[in-house]
């Protein structure tokens, strides 16, 4: 959707809809997840960043997932993954590696050393709002709208960028 076809209450409605404050647990977390995706694909969030050591955990594979995923897509977009590997996000998450070849032209994944694990946050960030999972054991973490803490994140999720190279293919090429 198209925010800029808003009245100014329906986008008033769209950013209050987003979640803030602390969250606990896998399902928690997994739902603000799903919100999250959702709420970018209506307010058109032009750009989200997503960070795990290696998405294991995260609802990619789920259909509404994917559709949210569909109904963001479109031209200057930018959507960036960062993880130490992304074995599971082959094994668990079909639907979203078949989205992330359909839309290759936006999607940028990048890998950290494994040398990092512990280091890399567990963080979906947009510039309008970001989860952050501080604890990945027990899916502890806050969500918020939060210029500053979305600025913090954004600087600490640059350096691990800087330090990443390019990684999960959207095709591999054989011989």
């Amino acid at each position: 959707m198209d925010t800029t076809s808003l009245t100014p209450l329906q986008t008033l409605d769209l950013q209050a809809s987003l979640l803030e404050g602390r969250f606990s647990g896998p399902g928690e977390f997994a739902a603000l997840l799903r919100h999250a995706l959702a709420n970018a694909a209506a307010q058109g969030w032009r750009e989200l960043l997503l960070c795990d050591a290696d998405f294991n955990d995260w609802p990619l594979g789920e259909r509404a997932v994917a559709q949210s995923l569909n109904d963001w897509a479109a031209a200057g977009r930018r959507f960036t993954m960062l993880a130490v590997n992304y074995d599971a996000v082959y094994r668990r998450h079909a639907r979203f590696v078949s989205w992330r070849k359909t839309w290759s032209h936006l999607v940028e994944c990048r890998v950290c050393g494994a040398g990092h694990k512990d280091n890399l946050p567990s963080v979906l960030w947009s510039p309008v709002w970001a989860i952050h999972r501080l604890d990945r054991a027990r899916s502890i973490g806050f969500s918020s709208g939060d210029a500053g803490r979305r600025t913090l994140l954004r600087e600490r999720l640059g350096e691990q960028l800087l330090k990443s190279s390019p990684g999960f293919p959207a095709t591999t090429l054989g011989l």
